[in-house]
Parts: C-alpha cells; sequence; structure tokens
C-alpha cells in the first residue's frame, strides 16, 4: 500500500427538494383547498476519522464526492424525502483545510471525530405552506436550495507516541523492525525510507505504544534537500523523539548537531520535544570506540546517550521498558540508568 499524506478533495452536499404546488380534489369535498407538502433537505457531507486507515491514498483514486438530493414534496401535504448524507472516512490524524491550505477547518485527533465540510439545502415550502385566512388558495412553492460546493485540502499527521529520527542510514527501520512487528525496507544505501512507517510496540498484556519511523533528515532539508522537511510533521504530535546516531560515522557530535539544527528550522515545538538521544549500531565498535563516541554523543546532546543496536538488540529492552513508563506518565525522561553512560563530562 502507497503512502500519501496530503490529498486534495471536491465536496458537494445534496439540494434541497422542491415544494409541491397541489390542491385537493375529492368528491363530496367542495373546498379541498391547498395540500403541497415541502421538499426533503439535501444530503450533507460529513469527514470522519477511524482506526483502520493510516493513509490517504484512497482519495487519489476518488476525488469528488456529492451527497443525495432531497425529494420533492408531494400532494397530500407528503414531505420530500430527506438526502441521504455522506460520510467519507480518514485516518485519524487528519487535518482539513480550506482551498488556501493555511485555514484549517477540524483537526480529527481521535477515532470516531467527525466534521461538516457541506451542509445540504433546505427543502423548498409548498403551496399549504402559504395557506392562510387571506390567501385560500395559494398557487406558490418554493424551490429547494442548492448544495455547497467546496474544495478542501487533507494532510495527514500520523499520531504516534515516540517518533525516530536520524539522518540517513542511522538504522530507523532496523529499530522499527526488531521491536515491532512492521516490515520496512532495509538496505545498506541512504534514502531507503521513502514514507514514513508506523509501528506497535508490545510488551505485556495491556502494554503498548506506537512508533512512527520518519524518513532520513540532511543538512538544508528544511531548505527542500534530500526529502525535505514534509515529513517532520507527523510527529508534531509525538510525546518524545527518539534520537538515533549511527556509532559507526567518524562525527557523532556533527551528526547530532545536523539534525537538531533541522528541528529549530522547522519550528512547530520540535526543537522543545523531549529526546532520548541513542548510539546506534554499537554492535560494530569496540569498547574503547564505544566509549569515545558516548561520551562525545553525550556532551553534544547535554544529557547521557544511550548505547543500543537493532541488530544484536543490546539496550532494546531497557529502552522499551523506560518509553513504556514516559508514556504512563512514570517518569518524565529514558535517560540511561547504567553508570556506565552517567560518567560523562560536559
Amino acid at each position: 500500500m502507497k503512502f500519501l499524506d496530503r490529498a486534495k478533495i471536491y465536496v458537494e452536499s445534496g439540494a434541497g427538494g422542491a415544494g409541491c404546488l397541489s390542491f385537493r380534489r375529492e368528491k363530496f369535498i367542495e373546498f379541498g383547498g391547498p395540500n403541497g407538502g415541502d421538499g426533503g433537505r439535501g444530503g450533507h457531507v460529513f469527514i470522519e476519522a477511524v482506526d483502520n486507515l493510516n493513509t490517504l491514498i484512497d482519495f487519489r483514486y476518488q476525488q469528488h464526492y456529492r451527497a443525495k438530493n432531497g425529494r420533492p414534496g408531494e400532494g397530500q401535504e407528503r414531505t420530500g424525502a430527506d438526502g441521504a448524507d455522506l460520510v467519507i472516512k480518514a485516518p485519524v490524524g487528519t487535518q482539513i483545510f480550506e482551498e488556501d491550505e493555511e485555514t484549517l477547518i477540524a483537526d480529527l485527533d481521535r477515532p470516531g471525530a467527525r466534521a461538516l465540510l457541506a451542509k445540504g439545502g433546505n427543502g423548498g415550502f409548498g403551496n399549504a405552506h402559504f395557506k392562510s385566512s387571506t390567501n385560500r388558495a395559494p398557487r406558490r412553492a418554493n424551490p429547494g436550495l442548492p448544495g455547497e460546493k467546496r474544495t478542501v485540502w487533507l494532510r495527514l499527521k500520523l499520531i504516534a507516541d515516540f517518533g525516530l529520527i536520524g539522518l540517513p542510514n542511522a538504522g530507523k527501520s532496523t529499530f522499527l523492525a526488531a521491536v515491532t512487528a512492521a516490515r520496512p525496507k532495509i538496505a545498506d544505501y541512504p534514502f531507503t525510507t521513502l514514507h514514513p512507517g508506523l509501528g506497535v510496540v508490545r510488551l505485556n498484556e495491556g502494554e503498548s505504544f506506537v512508533l512512527a519511523d520518519i524518513p532520513g533528515l540532511i543538512e538544508g532539508a528544511h531548505e527542500g534537500a534530500g526529502i525535505g522537511d514534509r515529513f517532520l510533521g507527523h510527529v508534531e504530535r509525538c510525546a518524545a523523539l527518539i534520537h538515533l546516531v549511527d556509532g559507526t560515522q567518524e562525527d557523532v557530535a556533527g551528526a547530532y548537531r545536523t539534525i537538531r539544527g533541522e528541528l529549530a528550522a522547522y519550528g512547530a515545538g520540535l526543537e522543545d520535544k523531549r529526546e532520548i538521544v541513542c548510539l546506534n549500531k554499537v554492535d560494530a565498535l569496540a569498547d574503547e570506540e564505544r566509549a569515545q563516541k558516548l561520551k562525545a554523543l553525550s556532551k553534544a546532546a547535554g544529557k547521557p546517550a544511550r548505547a543500543i543496536s537493532g541488530v544484536s538488540g543490546e539496550g532494546l529492552q531497557a529502552l522499551l521498558r523506560n518509553l513504556m513508563a514516559m508514556k504512563k506518565g512514570e517518569i518524565e525522561d529514558a535517560e540511561e540508568e547504567s553508570a556506565e553512560n552517567l560518567q560523562w563530562t560536559p
């Protein structure tokens, strides 16, 4: 399934049914009078967040949505049927914007959240509605009001508890595959991941949280370098960021600062989010080199960095337990508790 986090759709509500112009004509009834019924209301167009979707790809193949029109009124004061409402299904985390892509209409941040996109037109009055003591036989009926036409943009921001960030080839996809049932593409070249991925970490019965793998950032991403920073919106809702740094590269501190610079340039409060800094791929490092790079990374981050490996599994269980505790609110930060990582000095 392809991933799509931005789509443009066109919606139109149903028009109201016309009122009926009718008079009662029955045998042995001398003065029948008007009996035209009102028209039915046109259908509304709603958009609703559902759990079983995580992409907007369906809106690439269907962009036009139209609700049913109301039925016209009939004689014997019979009101026309209302047009059926149209409910568009969208993933949780979808934001709806006006055509200018700046004015926010609604934010569907929870399952079942619903927003009205276009209101159906009211039905017209039949001539029975205009009957009065001075107008006993009105020959007037109103047409139904037309429906609303609207163009809106949908923008998806994935709902995840924690987001994985880092330079290309930092091991984010390997980490996601190691701790969840997700199967992202993994290879030994940059930009293997071209769109965000989600995975659910299950520790024990009733203990789980969602991880989002964000495609690798590079220096200048906020100016469009690489694949840009368009996917950073998916971590705006995360409680904390897991920053992975490739331990096999020379300058781990520089790699850390590059990502922090891009977060600051993007804004939206990402630079202020809680961050867990991890030195990844430590299985490929000698003990002395590992200690040196942990110290350098911890100094750059201003906090103890964790040593983990998505391949060997080293440090993963302790990290996941701390993340679960963070989600429950039992601890404020998931810093490494071992004495090895706490013996750094800035």
